[in-house]
C-alpha cells in the first residue's frame, strides 16, 4: 500500500446577504495530463464589470490549461507567470471600453501535483494552510492596509476594521505589469488548504474555520457549506467564495 496523498476538492461560491450580484467566479480544470488547476477570482468594477473581469479570467486560464499536458513544477510556474500576464493585459483593454471601464480581479491560481501545491497570488483573495490544528497564511493581502501593516504605521487590529480596506495594490486587469506571488506548498497527510474570496475571511475567524475544518462528521463539501453558512450569519457583507483542498492517506477508510 503506497502512501501517496488522495486530495479531494471542494468549491462553493455563495452571493451572501447584502450584494446584489456575485463577482467571485471559481471553477476547477485538468489538463491531458490530469493535473488539477483552481481558479478562483474576486471581481471588481460598476455595473456587471466585475463578473465579467473575474469570469474571463477564470474561464480563459482554465481553457489555457485544459489544453496543455505540463507535469513539471517549474514549466507550470512558467506557464502561470506567462498566462496570469497574457489575462491581465486581455482584462486591461476590455477595461479601457466603456461598458466595463476599470474593472478588474483578484486572483488565486493553484496547481495540484502529487501533494504538492504551486500557487499564483494577486489581490487580497487568500490561501491558507491548516496543519495540525493550526491557521497559517500563505499568501500576503496586495491591500493598501496590509502595506501600512508591514510598514509598521497600523495593527493587524487597526487594518481589519479600516475604512479603506478594500483598496488593493495589484489586480488583475491593471495597466502596469503584474507581479504575482508564487509559492509552493507540500501537503502532509490530514492538512486542508482553504483558498477564499475577502468575503469569508472578512466575516469569520482563522479559528473558526480551522475549528469547521475540524469537524469530523461532515464531508469535504459540508464543510465548504458550512463556511459559507458562517459567513452569512456573521452578515454576508461581500460575495463568499472558497475552495477547500484536503490531503487524505490511501490507508484511511
Amino acid at each position: 500500500m503506497s502512501d501517496k496523498k488522495q486530495m479531494k476538492i471542494a468549491l462553493l461560491t455563495d452571493i451572501g446577504q447584502k450584494r446584489s450580484n456575485n463577482q467571485d467566479f471559481i471553477n476547477k480544470f485538468d489538463n491531458r495530463a490530469g493535473v488539477t488547476l483552481i481558479v478562483l477570482a474576486d471581481g471588481m468594477g460598476g455595473h456587471r464589470a466585475g463578473n465579467i473581469a473575474s469570469e474571463l479570467t477564470v474561464t480563459d486560464l482554465g481553457r489555457e490549461w485544459v489544453n496543455s499536458d505540463l507535469t513539471e513544477l517549474s514549466q507550470m510556474r512558467d506557464w502561470l507567470v506567462t498566462h496570469i500576464s497574457q489575462v491581465n493585459q486581455k482584462v486591461y483593454e476590455l477595461g479601457q471600453t466603456e461598458d466595463f471601464h476599470g474593472m478588474g480581479t483578484t486572483i488565486e491560481a493553484l496547481i495540484l501535483v502529487d501533494n504538492n501545491i504551486i500557487f499564483a497570488h494577486i489581490g487580497d483573495s487568500r490561501i491558507g494552510l491548516v496543519h495540525e490544528g493550526a491557521y497559517l497564511q500563505l499568501t500576503s493581502d496586495h491591500s493598501l492596509v496590509n502595506e501600512l501593516v508591514k510598514a509598521g504605521q497600523l495593527t493587524p487590529e487597526e487594518a481589519a476594521n479600516h475604512p479603506q480596506r478594500n483598496i488593493i495594490t495589484q489586480s488583475i486587469g491593471q495597466a502596469g505589469p503584474i507581479e504575482p506571488d508564487l509559492g509552493i506548498q507540500t501537503l502532509d497527510a490530514g492538512d486542508y488548504l482553504i483558498v477564499n474570496s475577502d468575503g469569508l475571511t472578512n466575516m469569520i475567524s482563522n479559528d473558526i474555520i480551522v475549528a469547521t475544518l475540524e469537524t469530523a462528521d461532515l464531508s469535504l463539501d459540508d464543510k465548504a457549506k458550512r463556511l459559507v453558512e458562517l459567513a452569512n450569519e456573521a452578515g454576508g457583507l461581500d460575495n463568499i467564495t472558497v475552495a477547500l483542498v484536503h490531503a487524505e492517506s490511501e490507508e484511511t477508510e
